[in-house]
C-alpha cells in the first residue's frame, strides 16, 4: 500500500483502543507504536541510495523487512524506543505495535507488488493482487467513521473505529474471493496467470500467458472477461546480453510472476504485463542497439 494508507492503517489502529483509564504518557506511547509501527518495514528504501541498492530494488522493497518473521523484532524495538521516552511498560503497547506491522505486511502482500513475507526462510515473492496499491474504498470507510465521530460526539469513539476496521476486512475479505474465483477459473485455460485489482472494488486486470501469447483482461465476477490487449512474447530471445547491460532487467524477471519479451531491431527488454497501461508498461527494462 501507499504510506499515507499505511499511516491511517496506524491512526484506525489506535483509535481502535478503548484508552479510557489510560493516562497521558501511555496514550502518546500507543500512538508512537501505531504510527512507528505502520511505517517501520518500509525503512528498506535506505538500500536504494547505492549503486547494488537501486539494482536490487524490485528485491530488495518489500522483501525482509516485510517478513513475517521479523515482525516481532520490529514490535520490540518500537517498544523499547516508547519505554525510552515515555516509561511505560504496558503491554498493549507491544501488541499494538506488532497489530500495525502484520498489517503493514498483509496488505502489501495483498495487492501485485507484493512482498517477500517469507524471508530469509524462502524468496518466494507473496503478491496476491487482490486490493489496489491504492484503495480509495478503504480511504472513504475510514474518512466516513471520522465523520461519523464528528456528529456523534457522545458515542465511544473506539467503537466507531472498529466498527470502520470490521468493514474494511469485509472488503477485503469480498475482494480476496472474487480475485480466487477469477484466478481459479483462469488457470484451467492458461499455463500462467496473475491478478492485478483495480481502483474500483470488483474490478481486476487478469493475465494470461499461454505460450508466446499474453492477454490481460478487464474482469469481475459478475460480467466476466474482456480482452483489452493482446501482447506477443518473444519467448526464444537471448536475454543474456540484456542481463548483462542491465542488471536490473535480471532482477525484474526474478520478481515478476512472468515477464513479457520484447525484441526489435532497435529493442531488447522485457515488462511485467500486470502494469501494462496505454502501450506500455510502468515496469520495463530494456536496452536498445545502435
Amino acid at each position: 500500500m501507499d504510506t499515507i494508507t499505511h499511516a491511517l492503517f496506524g491512526l484506525t489502529s489506535y483509535g481502535a483502543v478503548n484508552k479510557g483509564e489510560m493516562d497521558r504518557q501511555t496514550k502518546k506511547a500507543l500512538l508512537f507504536s501505531a504510527i512507528a509501527a505502520s511505517q517501520i518495514p518500509d525503512i528498506d528504501v535506505v538500500a536504494s541510495v547505492t549503486e547494488t541498492g537501486r539494482i536490487m530494488e524490485q528485491m530488495w522493497h518489500r522483501g525482509l523487512t516485510h517478513s513475517f518473521f521479523l515482525a516481532p523484532i520490529w514490535a520490540l524495538l518500537i517498544y523499547v524506543v516508547s519505554y525510552l521516552i515515555w516509561k511505560r511498560k504496558d503491554r498493549m503497547i507491544y501488541y499494538l505495535a506488532l497489530l500495525n506491522v502484520f498489517i503493514h505486511n498483509a496488505s502489501d502482500s495483498l495487492n501485485a507488488w507484493g512482498t517477500g513475507a517469507f524471508e530469509p526462510f524462502s524468496d518466494i515473492r507473496v503478491s496476491f493482487g487482490v486490493i489496489s496499491i491504492v484503495d480509495f474504498f478503504i480511504w472513504f470507510v475510514m474518512f466516513a467513521g471520522f465523520l461519523v465521530i464528528r456528529m456523534k460526539k457522545n458515542f465511544p469513539r473506539h467503537r466507531i473505529w472498529k466498527i470502520v476496521w470490521l468493514v474494511i476486512v469485509f472488503h477485503v475479505s469480498l475482494q480476496s474471493i472474487q480475485g480466487y474465483l477469477l484466478l481459479n477459473e483462469a488457470k484451467g485455460q492458461y499455463q500462467e496467470v496473475a491478478l492485478s485489482a483495480g481502483f474500483a472494488p470488483g474490478q481486476f486486470s487478469l493475465i494470461g500467458k499461454e505460450n508466446e501469447t499474453v492477454t490481460i483482461y478487464d474482469a469481475t465476477i459478475w460480467r466476466g472477461k474482456d480482452s483489452r490487449e493482446t501482447l506477443y512474447s518473444h519467448e526464444d530471445a537471448d536475454l543474456e546480453l540484456l542481463f548483462q547491460e542491465n542488471p536490473k532487467a535480471e532482477v525484474l524477471k526474478q520478481w515478476s510472476p512472468f515477464v513479457v519479451v520484447v525484441e526489435t531491431d532497435q529493442k531488447l527488454g522485457i515488462f511485467d504485463p500486470r502494469f501494462y497501461r496505454n502501450g506500455e508498461s510502468f515496469l520495463f527494462e530494456y536496452i536498445e542497439f545502435q
